[in-house]
């Protein structure tokens, strides 16, 4: 994502073009992950429920990502008109950008649906924040790479520019994580004995989806207003915040000779990469260190034995829990928290700035990537259980020539109600219906920035384009990426007052 946007701006499209190539990422979470949740939910393949489809997408998402990093190539070797290859170049680079955002997405709600089906109600939010810590890992690797000239550690091995070698760095290390994942884990298998299960049809799949979201229990109707408004803030961010940096140092910072050399676009992603390793410490720091500070939201719960620290260190542990904050506590102060950051976006003039606010909001990303999915496993949890029998399916369990087989009940009758299902079952829809409260957000904030793009830098990139002078924007008015990450601040506002509404609702 980060080298993306100066990559699409390098070919000439313009921004506001820009922001409509990035309905890709709504667009396929809206279609993809609920679908994938309700057929993953019925699926009684012996290899699991969710890393079939982890492990398909993954190869899809490899394939599309070296078409994506070799598609000049791809495109001259089939055309050979100069000005035809251009434009075919352009067209095919985004269809491999919607290609990899509705592969992507069969594998994260894949992998988040492990996370529910395995994990206790007392385990979800650990769970979580291990997923979040797992991110900011990967986000940390993958900026890093982003921000070394890595043709000079491969040489030409993986490509003759930096964006074909990140591609294919990227491709090799999701199939390697997904790959360890998927040999791993211990995974809930659906197994059907006796008469056969009504097979689903794509109509029923739809019908399941719109059903549960107009029957949603209270909790997670709560949770998904909070993404919804927290997403909108956070679309610019995630998809523009490495160009708005390279932007701001190219036209404040950067010395003439910079701006004569070639290959802006690597030197856009390196220095956008490098305020994103900033952010990507932050978040993997917190990630680790916050679960340590914030109380879950099962633990106002009586225990099952009377915790007794040491006597030397009991009236220091006693004041300390007193003071420790809840979960969602810490989740409203994170939307704050990056409110007030992007609040400043539109008066940056210098890199240094730049680099200060987006790595503050690690602090915010960190409990973003962690709350939603706690809260939201503890509620799945909580519903009654009234479903399938499962067995317990490990990396060895699929050599079983005879597995013990479980006879199923239940249909899609029971679907949209708020008891008819133990959480494993559901997890992939419920997971789905809140990934519809992710997505939808995007939709609104790709409108967003495509009514402030037209208005604000309606040519094409000054910097990154190599197009005639009279088809370049502007550069006097205010930067149009940091209008629309004032307006994310704005929306992260009101993400923190529906964060309260979910403690008045379901009391946490």
């Amino acid at each position: 994502m980060t080298y993306c946007t100066p990559y699409l701006l390098e070919l000439g499209l313009t921004k506001s073009k820009i922001s409509l190539v990035w309905v890709a990422g709504p667009l396929s979470g809206l279609i993809m992950q609920p679908i994938v949740g309700v057929v993953a939910d019925r699926s009684t393949s012996r290899w699991g429920r969710r890393r079939p489809f982890m492990f398909g997408g993954t190869i899809l998402v490899s394939l599309f990502l070296l078409l994506l990093g070799w598609t000049k190539e791809v495109v001259r070797y089939f055309v050979a008109d100069e000005q035809v290859a251009k434009s075919k170049t352009i067209l095919v680079a985004v269809l491999s950008i919607y290609g990899i955002d509705f592969a992507i997405n069969a594998v994260q709600g894949s992998c988040r649906g492990l996370i529910v089906d395995t994990l206790p109600i007392s385990k979800q939010q650990q769970g979580s924040s291990w997923a979040s810590r797992m991110v900011a890992v990967g986000s940390l690797i993958g900026y890093g790479a982003g921000a070394i000239d890595l043709r000079s550690v491969f040489g030409p091995m993986l490509g003759d520019t930096q964006f074909k070698q990140l591609t294919a760095v990227a491709a090799l290390t999701l199939c390697l994580a997904v790959g360890v994942t998927s040999w791993a884990v211990t995974e809930k298998v659906r197994v059907v004995d006796g008469e056969d299960e009504e097979k689903i049809s794509p109509l029923e799949v739809l019908q399941t989806i719109a059903e549960t979201a107009m029957n949603l229990p209270r909790g997670i109707q709560a949770i998904c207003y909070v993404q919804f408004w927290a997403w909108i803030g956070w679309f610019p961010f995630l998809f523009y915040s490495t160009t708005w940096v390279g932007e701001v140092y190219l036209r404040y910072d950067a010395p003439a000779d910079v701006k004569a050399a070639g290959d802006l676009t690597g030197r856009v992603g390196r220095i956008g990469s490098m305020a994103l390793i900033a952010f990507s410490i932050i978040t993997f720091v917190m990630s680790v260190l916050l679960p340590f500070f914030v109380k879950s939201p099962e633990d106002d719960k009586a225990p099952s034995f009377t915790p007794r620290p040491p006597q030397s260190i009991a009236g220091i542990v006693t004041q300390l829990e007193k003071y420790k904050p809840s979960l969602l506590t810490a989740w409203t102060i994170s939307h704050c928290l990056f409110a007030s950051s992007m609040v400043f976006a539109p008066f940056v003039r210098s890199l240094r700035a730049a680099t200060f606010i987006i790595a503050v909001c690690g602090v915010s990303w960190s409990v973003a990537c962690w709350a939603p999915f706690a809260f939201l496993g503890v509620e799945i949890n909580r519903l009654s259980s009234n479903g399938h029998a499962y067995s317990h399916v490990g990396r060895n369990s699929v050599e079983l020539e005879s597995p013990i087989t479980l006879h199923l009940n239940g249909g899609l009758e029971d679907v949209g109600k708020e008891g008819a299902s133990s959480g494993g079952e559901s997890s992939g829809k419920y997971l789905g219906i809140m990934n519809l409260y992710t997505t939808l957000p995007q939709f609104v904030g790709t409108g967003i920035s495509w009514v402030v793009f037209s208005l604000l830098e309606p040519g094409k990139s000054p910097e990154l384009s190599k197009a005639p002078p009279e088809e370049h924007h502007s550069t006097d008015g205010p930067n149009a990426i940091a209008v629309c990450l004032f307006i994310g601040a704005c929306c992260a506002c009101l993400a923190a007052l529906a964060t309260r509404r979910l403690k008045r609702i379901q009391n946490y």
